[in-house]
């Protein structure tokens, strides 16, 4: 299971795992040396966290931000009627011209099966592509803040948006071990070396 934060002191990554696992170990890093700089990264979009490190462990992992929930997951839970149970289904507004109202309308189940269908075969036929997406973006997002100065830094964005994963590894091989691992992770996935 990959750990879900990463945090990174300068070019060394110094802690993976949850985010109050990383955080602690960011904060204990942070009150032996305070002048290190530490950056915490969510592993699947590199998108970074923003952690106040003000106070003790405890008031630290006290300030974490908490996983977003439905607005209503706190609400007791509605008595069941007659029908087909809710399965996480949320409703939300979307906007069509009346052409395609006109089409969902004729099809068998109506509009919600017609798009919940539509929207199952979009996922299926583009899927692999919508992994590399984003797969890019995160190495993209990682490496623009870790190794924007880097050697070679724009070669290797280049080389990673075409596709080109013997020119990105080349390009990338001097740079720090922890950097380049990461990038390539998350550039690859499963297919690093």
């Amino acid at each position: 299971m990959n750990p879900a934060y990463l945090a990174f002191e300068g070019d060394r990554r110094i802690a993976a795992g949850s985010l109050a696992e990383v955080a602690r170990a960011a904060k204990q890093l942070l009150d032996r040396s305070k002048d290190a700089a530490i950056l915490v990264f969510n592993d699947q979009t590199s998108t970074l966290v923003d952690i106040d490190f003000r106070g003790s462990i405890d008031d630290v992992l006290a300030r974490l931000p908490k996983p977003e929930r439905p607005a209503d997951a706190d609400a007791p839970p509605a008595p069941r009627g007659p029908g087909r149970p809710r399965l996480g289904v949320v409703a939300r507004e979307i906007t069509l011209l009346p052409r395609h109202w006109e089409w969902l309308a004729q099809q068998k189940g109506g509009a919600s099966v017609a798009i919940r269908k539509l929207v199952d075969e979009a996922r299926r036929s583009s899927g692999d592509r919508d992994r590399t997406r984003l797969s890019q973006d995160a190495a993209y997002r990682f490496m623009t803040t870790m190794a924007g100065n880097r050697p070679h830094y724009e070669d290797a964005i280049r080389a990673l948006f075409a596709h080109d994963r013997r020119r990105f590894a080349t390009l990338i091989a001097d740079w720090p071990a922890d950097i380049r691992d990461h990038a390539m992770k998350l550039a690859y996935g499963d297919q690093a070396d």
